[in-house]
């Protein structure tokens, strides 16, 4: 661990892979090592950015221009990638370092697609993991790309500092932006693909946008003119420079005002509970307890125990390994 962490803080991109590897693994003895690491880990800050939007806006194409550009700034950028895995066969595709291949190339840039693994919430389960190893690394901006995602799935919004919300051009109207869920989460919404015969469509819906989230409750860690809506083009480069000025004043307004830290420290208690629940859903998975769920499970299907009597005797049982 030692070593390994050595290597890690001084910017070693394979000692980088090969925690995060660990970290990902399931293995008893693993998540002991990964939490261990977890522990030694230096208090190093990036600006975490989460990017979310449907399938075909662009995510992918919009970041590798987005994080070229960030480069050129002198930025170190990770991108983490999260990728739908099958319900079926529960495999992957992992794409998307094929998709970025310029970026993948850059010495500035680390690029880690991950399975979700049926994971809810457009991200995987050691995604903020891997953002604290990011981070230790001494990447500047983490860019965290969720699964193409509807309007209820925001749990990226719960690791990162800053929301981003890619639409396409044409993709709704004001009533669509009054919605509840993804919408209200995000801080910066960009309408991709302003370009070309799309450019008047797509400065008709930030218009749209833009009175949509003015009808919105303001909230308290934003600015006055927060949330807006910017048009960019990820294939020309139009207005990324003006979408990193607005995620960068909205930051460092956060951070005077002191709900930077908050945010953060709001969403370290989040993702305690987060990992004691998945730690206790966990115990149902040992052998004795799979047996006696089965008993409780055949019951219940053939009608001989109701289902909340048999979630009780459950949960009783667990009580009792717990004490």
């Amino acid at each position: 661990m030692t070593e390994l962490l050595e290597q890690l803080t001084s910017g070693d991109r394979r000692a980088l892979s090969r925690a995060i590897t660990l970290i990902e693994s399931t293995r008893a003895d693993h998540r002991e090592r990964a939490i261990s690491l977890l522990s030694l880990l230096p208090p190093r800050q990036a600006l975490r950015i989460g990017l979310s939007g449907t399938p075909g806006v662009g995510k992918s194409t919009f970041i590798e221009a987005f994080g070229t550009m960030l480069t050129e700034q002198g930025l170190k950028v990770a991108v983490l990638a999260v990728d739908p895995s099958s319900a079926r066969s529960g495999g992957s595709i992992l794409g998307d370092k094929t998709r970025m291949e310029t970026l993948s190339r850059n010495p500035m840039a680390f690029i880690r697609p991950t399975p979700s693994n049926a994971q809810l919430g457009g991200v995987a389960r050691r995604t903020r993991e891997t953002i604290r190893l990011c981070e230790a690394a001494g990447y500047d901006v983490i860019l965290i790309e969720t699964v193409g995602v509807g309007q209820s799935e925001t749990l990226v919004a719960e690791m990162s500092d800053l929301f981003t919300l890619l639409l396409a051009p044409a993709g709704g109207d004001e009533l669509q932006g009054v919605k509840r869920g993804i919408m209200e989460m995000a801080d910066l919404i960009l309408v991709n693909k302003a370009d070309g015969d799309l450019l008047t469509t797509a400065r008709r819906t930030v218009s749209d946008y833009s009175g949509a989230l003015r009808l919105l409750r303001k909230r308290p860690q934003d600015p006055e003119s927060f949330p807006k809506a910017l048009a960019v083009s990820a294939a020309s480069g139009t207005g990324l420079e003006e979408a990193w000025g607005e995620m960068r004043a909205l930051a460092d307004w956060r951070r005077e005002h002191g709900h930077f830290d908050a945010n953060r420290a709001a969403q370290a208690r989040h993702w305690f509970m987060a990992e004691l629940r998945a730690g206790l859903l966990a115990r149902l998975d040992e052998p004795e307890v799979k047996a006696e769920l089965q008993q409780l499970g055949d019951e219940v299907a053939a009608g001989d125990r109701a289902p909340g009597a048999a979630a009780a005797r459950m949960l009783d049982r667990l009580k009792g390994m717990l004490g």
